[in-house]
């Protein structure tokens, strides 16, 4: 099987902008710790460098415009503080957001939230800014009486949940932007792995929530989706081909290239599942054969085997290693 190498993410993330000038959608498949997010972040800053930014983008760095005012003195006031000064909130006032979050929320979470607005004051009391904030709050059942209980903090994948809604309720706005809102900017979109805290059955429901998206909303936005999940990258697949009505569009695998540097692009063929299997295969081989094996070799060969045992009813992965003759300890 072969593979394109690439010396940087720079060249493959201006390889992806060239593939979708034709493509609407591009899957990556790739480890963690293989340059995902990095590569996301690649992507935008190519014309966010030439001073025309055209990326809508969810990846580890959209979580760190969302931060918690925790009130460790009180232990009262708990609410998320927006960035002030990101593109990602442009026109969050006039354009309800509460309203565009909220339906997309219900399919996930029981949670309720409000968006506001708090003044800051410096120490004498004086009004020096206004910040952008989201209370939580949720309806408690006690003794058959129900109560709502203001100013919780979320878990964490519930916060993940939500920031992801804020983000597919924006994706939205740019869909239906006609060249004259706060989102007419966007061209790309570039989702890296949304469902890192989820479990199996809202992975599902994520990823086929997103192919809906666009299903329902025809539009000139192109789409790079990226993820380590096995199960998310599958039902994406599946949905991606049923939207564009044809089994050929671009799906990849990411390695890199821990011998000679750089990184190895595999193209999924489009009737092959668990592509990536076949390219840790791939990589395990080369390997072998060029005696230059790394603990990292060790890592992807206890992935491959967990998965064979588990696919075939085995209890452990040792049940996929021929035992030796002469092995005593076994």
């Amino acid at each position: 099987m072969s593979a394109t190498p690439y010396a940087d993410l720079d060249s493959l993330a201006a390889d992806f902008r060239q593939q979708l000038e034709a493509k609407k959608f591009v899957l990556l498949y790739a480890y963690n710790g293989t340059g995902k997010t990095r590569l996301s972040t690649a992507f935008k800053d190519t014309a966010k460098r030439a001073g025309q930014p055209d990326t809508l983008y969810f990846n580890a760095f959209t979580e760190d415009l969302f931060s918690w005012h925790n009130d460790l003195q009180g232990d009262s006031e708990r609410y998320l503080i927006l960035h002030p000064s990101s593109n990602f909130f442009a026109g969050l006032e006039e354009l309800e957001m509460d309203n565009r979050i909220r339906p997309m929320l219900q399919r996930y979470a029981d949670f309720e939230f409000r968006l506001h607005t708090i003044p800051v004051k410096d120490e004498q009391g004086k009004v020096i800014r206004e910040e952008r904030i989201v209370r939580f709050s949720r309806d408690v059942v006690n003794g058959g009486t129900t109560s709502t209980v203001e100013n919780i903090k979320i878990s964490r994948g519930e916060e993940n949940i939500f920031i992801w809604c804020f983000f597919l309720a924006i994706v939205r706005l740019a869909m239906d932007d006609d060249g004259t809102g706060p989102y007419k900017w966007v061209k790309y979109v570039y989702i890296d792995d949304p469902i890192s805290s989820l479990d199996e059955h809202n992975a599902i429901v994520v990823a086929n929530h997103l192919v809906q998206l666009f299903r329902e909303t025809p539009n000139k936005l192109k789409a790079v989706i990226s993820t380590h999940h096995i199960l998310f990258f599958n039902v994406l697949s599946n949905e991606i081909k049923n939207l564009l009505n044809t089994r050929e569009f671009p799906q990849y695998c990411l390695n890199r290239d821990r011998t000679g540097g750089g990184y190895k692009l595999y193209r999924q063929k489009s009737d092959t599942p668990f592509f990536h299997h076949v390219s840790s295969l791939v990589e395990l081989y080369q390997a072998a054969q060029s005696d230059e094996v790394y603990t990292h070799h060790f890592n992807t060969l206890r992935s491959v085997l967990e998965k064979t045992a588990v696919f075939h009813g085995h209890r452990h992965f040792s049940a996929c290693i021929k035992k030796d003759p002469n092995d005593a300890d076994g």
